[in-house]
């Protein structure tokens, strides 16, 4: 198989070169060759798709497949799909489940409403921009496009630092503030069960919206952390805390403590997708131990984790030490800060 993946050093771009090349196909990268490395034996095609003429480099190519993971503009995926109509048949564009419109209803499946957006928008909001990145690659490849609507993603190379951040704070040890339930169900994707995905189904010719993200209740908050202390050997202690006092705190789920959102949230929705299709069509994730372990590994070796190649960074998640430690000693106490 001949693929092109369009940028090919970031977290899920990265790790779906890495995966073609274990493959043994024949890989090319098409970026501004800005931001990281390509492995070696990968052909690298250099352009900037967001410039007049910047996609050049593309002219006169011919593959058999493209993933795209662009999160920008929704105008330079319909410019990349239509450059490369004529020279390749399937176009994979990684979206994500943000473009679902608001309220949804947890448990929803692809049909569900999406957020209004265009082909040719030049700017928007993170769900406006996938909308019309997959209303764009749609446009121009109909259905063989196919729309990856990933949720949360976890594994080696995350450049948000979610699962990062937890393995730096319990490899700290000490006590822990465990967002509760212990046993609450959570949804998330390994990164390179999403690769393997987007390639196997991608080769097939396979179009159309999947929710690509693993089940929910694949791992719960308990093993997610409990894998956490077992790989750092730090011997942190977790100290498991009810949701409720936490909310009245002002602690923000998703944010100051990643990955965690609480049952009844108005944004659950995003950890419980209907994800029959993608099952279906052969997803596979690996257990949350694997994941954390060879996060662990990469993070160690990288010792930080990487800006987002080529895109403006995002704010960092996770609570401060100070308001952790305020937070653990009011659990104490048994009076939350307000």
């Amino acid at each position: 198989m001949r693929l092109l993946v369009l940028g090919g050093t970031g977290f899920v771009g990265g790790a779906t070169v890495a995966e073609a090349v274990r493959r043994g196909w024949s890989v090319t990268v098409f970026n501004r060759g800005l931001h990281g490395d390509a492995p070696a034996g990968v052909h690298r095609l250099r352009g900037d798709r967001t410039a007049p003429g910047g996609l050049a480099a593309l002219v006169g190519g011919e593959w058999d497949l493209v993933v795209d993971t662009w999160d920008g503009a929704p105008r330079a995926v319909r410019d990349a799909a239509r450059a490369l109509v004529d020279s390749v048949p399937h176009y994979v564009y990684v979206s994500s489940g943000s473009v679902y419109a608001e309220p949804v209803e947890p448990g929803s499946d692809e049909d569900a409403p999406t957020v209004e957006a265009a082909a040719d928008a030049v700017d928007g909001d993170y769900a406006q921009l996938k909308a019309g990145g997959e209303r764009a690659a749609v446009e121009v490849f109909g259905d063989r496009a196919l729309l990856a609507r990933a949720g949360l993603i976890l594994g080696p190379g995350e450049d948000i630092g979610r699962l990062p951040w937890w393995l730096g704070r319990v490899a700290r040890g000490g006590e822990v503030l465990a967002p509760g339930p212990r046993d609450l169900p959570l949804q998330y994707v390994d990164v390179r069960d999403l690769a393997r995905w987007l390639l196997d189904r991608g080769a097939e010719g396979v179009g159309g919206a999947y929710n690509v993200v693993g089940r929910t209740g694949h791992a719960t908050m308990g093993e997610l952390l409990d894998a956490a202390v077992a790989v750092t050997g730090s011997g942190a202690v977790l100290r498991w805390t009810d949701p409720e006092p936490i909310l009245a705190a002002g602690v923000v789920p998703w944010n100051d403590l990643p990955v965690w959102i609480p049952l009844g949230h108005e944004y659950r929705w995003l950890q419980e997708r209907d994800v029959t299709r993608a099952y279906a069509a052969g997803l596979v994730c690996r257990p949350v131990a694997e994941t954390v372990a060879d996060t662990w590994r990469w993070l160690r070796e990288v010792e930080r984790v990487p800006p987002r190649a080529g895109r403006p960074a995002r704010a960092a998640v996770g609570l401060a030490p100070e308001r952790e430690a305020a937070l653990l000693a009011a659990v104490s106490g048994g009076v939350m800060p307000a």
